[in-house]
């Protein structure tokens, strides 16, 4: 069986050679259809350079004039026996979203670096931009060495830099040889103007070099892109990125969390088939009526993507007003779109130095790992596990703004939270109803849901309301970290998983708890808004009430009741709420308790008040 041709992305600063090199490869290989090369020469002469091999690839007349290319040009040829795909990216900074989009999907690079000139910004940006999008197979070219006399300790220098500064990257380049592509030294042939260098030519090389591993062998992921309706079937259709896909196989719909078994499978043209592999586009149907929308991700129930509204990426930035924190823009990932907000920026990249910049904001073409946080949940891969389906790109008034990769360290799945309950229950009214349960214990049943940082007050409020309540006759009972954690959850650890499920628990026990006419006083940080709002919706209509416990980072530290913001800021706790790991204030809370302004008394007085107002009965507690 063949080897799957090897696609070869081939980047670097403008003016470098790239597609020098390229058209030079073409001619090489006899790709070069007849008479090209005199109509080359006539070009190059009437323009008055020397033969210009870039006139090969530049299909725009714009490009020709400019002397830059504008976008991304694929080329196939055979070279050594050896089929390759090569992409054309872009170099001129104002293309560098080119660059990207030409870049996505290779299996290794070729960065070309000018003998003369040796490594600039652009160099560098594009260097960076490959670790982005996982290319671990690179080639450095020191090209152009005509210019400087073919003389080795210019190349030596120029090694031992690129070494380093990739080094600095996490990335190793496979070789890192000399060659003139204008000329063809060490291009296809050795040549007597590089005899110092023993190392192969790049077309040697580049045969080394392996493709991907079949997308076919990854987990599957069908992103929904249509669905179309014939008389009384909906077929859904999209195009497989990775994995298998047969008749029969049980598939699970996210982030709607559905499922569903495939009845048929459609082709156009052609009898439908039994299965179909990655890269195939592919109608389905199911065998249950579902309503499904544009966006789903399809995968295997064993295989699948995460569920989170929350995650951090490693972005390049394109647009030319900066990124800010809270600015939303609209994200795309696969065929799914939706609103994100920028939570947090982690840290900007320096280009040239690879430090870390404080910053509150970044740049045009600046590299920055930031959080985005979205309203909607959404299907996630980790660009490290799945590289098809871990990647995005950020738009702003219709225009690509950034692209980056998708990191999922240390964020939860919520896919157990967002799990349906079985279908094959039969739900029971209690005969006692919620007015008689009201009449009994002289106040309504409700959630009073007490959220903010750690060193808030949240306990201290809780249990001080909980005692006067009791004394004036309410049914009322506080669920805290420490009641909850050592019975109903005391087998959840502190993972990011663990701590959804955790509240997840507790909003489920208090609705409950609820619904049996108590007043349930929740005191939990539940730093997440879909965290609080998946509470909401599990307890009856109209009884869910958040209190934001207020107090600023500053003062909850400085009182620090546990030691455990010293702890954090010590590396001991991960993932700490407020130290390094965010707190997202309710948008529109019930009640608002400043702790940092108002004494202990204050506060549990305004708390007892609003319980007056909103749960005592005409005729019970007051």
């Amino acid at each position: 069986m063949a080897a799957p041709p090897l696609k070869l992305v081939v980047v670097g600063h403008v003016d470098h050679g790239k597609s020098t090199l390229i058209g030079r490869l073409l001619h090489e290989a006899g790709a070069l259809p007849s008479g090209k090369v005199e109509e080359l020469q006539r070009l190059s002469e009437r323009r008055g350079v020397p033969l210009e091999w870039s006139f090969t690839l530049d299909s725009l007349q714009a490009e020709r004039d400019q002397a830059v290319t504008i976008d991304t040009t694929r080329f196939w040829l055979t070279l050594g026996g050896r089929d390759l795909v090569i992409i054309d990216a872009p170099g001129h900074r104002e293309f560098l979203a080119n660059m990207v989009s030409g870049a996505t999907g290779a299996d290794a690079a070729v960065l070309v670096i000018d003998a003369a000139e040796g490594l600039q910004d652009q160099t560098r940006r594009h260097a960076y931009l490959l670790r982005l999008l996982g290319l671990e197979q690179i080639a450095v070219v020191v090209n152009k060495l005509d210019l400087v006399d073919f003389a080795e300790a210019r190349f030596r220098a120029l090694e031992q830099e690129a070494r380093d500064f990739l080094a600095e990257l996490g990335l190793e380049p496979r070789i890192v040889l000399p060659l003139s592509a204008r000329h063809g030294d060490n291009l296809a042939r050795a040549s007597a103007n590089l005899a110092w260098h023993e190392g192969p030519t790049l077309v040697e090389a580049l045969i080394e070099f392996g493709a991907a591993a079949p997308a076919e062998e990854a987990p599957l992921r069908l992103p929904i892109q249509d669905i179309y309706r014939q008389e009384d079937q909906r077929i859904l259709v999209g195009r497989i990125e990775s994995g298998r896909l047969a008749q029969g196989d049980t598939l699970l719909f996210s982030p709607s969390n559905k499922l569903a078994r495939v009845k048929s499978l459609e082709g156009w043209p052609g009898p439908p088939p039994e299965s179909a592999g990655a890269g195939r586009s592919i109608g389905l149907t199911l065998d249950r009526p579902l309503f499904l929308e544009r966006g789903e991700l399809a995968s295997h129930v064993e295989n699948a993507p995460m569920l989170a509204n929350r995650f951090g990426a490693s972005l390049f930035w394109l647009g030319v007003e900066p990124m800010v924190e809270e600015r939303e823009y609209r994200l795309r990932l696969g065929t799914a779109e939706a609103l994100v907000t920028v939570e947090r920026i982690e840290r900007v990249i320096d280009t040239d130095s690879l430090a870390p910049l404080a910053a509150d904001e970044v740049q045009r073409d600046q590299i920055a790992e930031v959080v985005l946080r979205s309203p909607a949940q959404l299907a996630l891969d980790d660009h490290a596990r799945l590289p098809r389906s871990g990647r995005f790109v950020l738009r702003d008034k219709g225009i690509t703004v950034g692209g980056g990769l998708v990191l999922l360290r240390g964020v939860a799945d919520q896919r157990r939270a967002a799990t349906g309950r079985a279908d094959n229950l039969t739900l029971v009214s209690h005969k006692v109803t919620q007015d008689a349960r009201a009449a009994r214990f002289g106040h309504k049943g409700g959630v009073m849901w007490l959220t903010g940082l750690s060193g808030a007050g949240k306990s201290t409020l809780a249990m001080a309301v909980e005692q006067h309540l009791f004394r004036k006759g309410y049914a009322v009972y506080v669920l805290d970290g420490d009641n909850v954690r050592s019975g109903l959850n005391a087998n959840l650890g502190f993972s990011p998983e663990d701590r959804v499920e955790n509240i997840r628990r507790v909003g489920e026990v208090a609705a409950l708890f609820a619904d049996a006419g108590f007043l349930c006083i929740t005191a939990f940080i539940s730093p997440y808004r879909a965290d609080r709002a998946r509470a909401r919706a599990a307890t009856p209509p109209g009884r869910f009430h958040e209190v934001y416990v207020s107090a600023d980072l500053a003062i909850c530290e400085a009182r620090d009741p546990k030691g455990l913001y010293r702890r954090a800021r010590a590396g001991e706790i991960g993932e700490f709420t407020g130290i390094s790991a965010p707190y997202e204030p309710p948008l529109a809370p019930s009640l608002v308790v400043d702790t940092a302004r108002q004494p202990v008394e204050a506060c549990i007085e305004q708390i007892l008040g609003y319980v007056a107002q909103h749960f005592a009965t005409e005729s019970g507690a007051a």
